[in-house]
């Protein structure tokens, strides 16, 4: 039986990512309709950030949930698979989950740098709290 208290907070941060995704996309065809640039001209990544600028903070927010958080999915799905039921876990899940939605939050709104970094600060260093108690849980037993 898996663990339903670890597999919301991961749909959660799911859910996040697929929500930034479609904000980006709304807002990179609405960006290349207004300035009538055509798609061609946005083909690598360099070029884009320089073409599309407004619709530039949604895309790398978008990059950045697909980076630290990996690290995220790969603790939760190794605590489901060891079948470890531990409410702190839970707790740093849920912790992580919400510091990245406000990271998000602020990247793909006002975008002021020592705000998303403080949230982005936090989020890393319950990340690294998750593994740390996860590693206890691991070497103990």
């Amino acid at each position: 039986m898996y663990f339903k208290p670890l597999l919301v907070p991961l749909l959660a941060q799911v859910i996040l990512t697929f929500t930034v995704m479609i904000i980006m996309y709304r807002r990179r065809v609405m960006e290349m309709k207004t300035k009538r640039i055509h798609p061609q001209r946005t083909k690598t990544r360099s070029v884009a950030h320089g073409v599309l600028s407004d619709s530039e903070s949604a895309a790398d927010n978008y990059s950045n949930l697909l980076e630290s958080p990996v690290l995220f999915y790969v603790a939760i799905l190794l605590t489901l698979i060891l079948m470890v039921q531990d409410s702190i876990i839970v707790f740093l899940a849920w912790t992580y989950v919400a510091s990245r939605c406000v990271h998000s939050l602020i990247h793909i709104t006002y975008n002021r740098v020592m705000h998303r970094f403080s949230a982005f600060a936090f989020s890393s260093f319950v990340l690294l709290a998750i593994w740390s108690r996860l590693a206890w849980i691991i070497i103990e037993s």
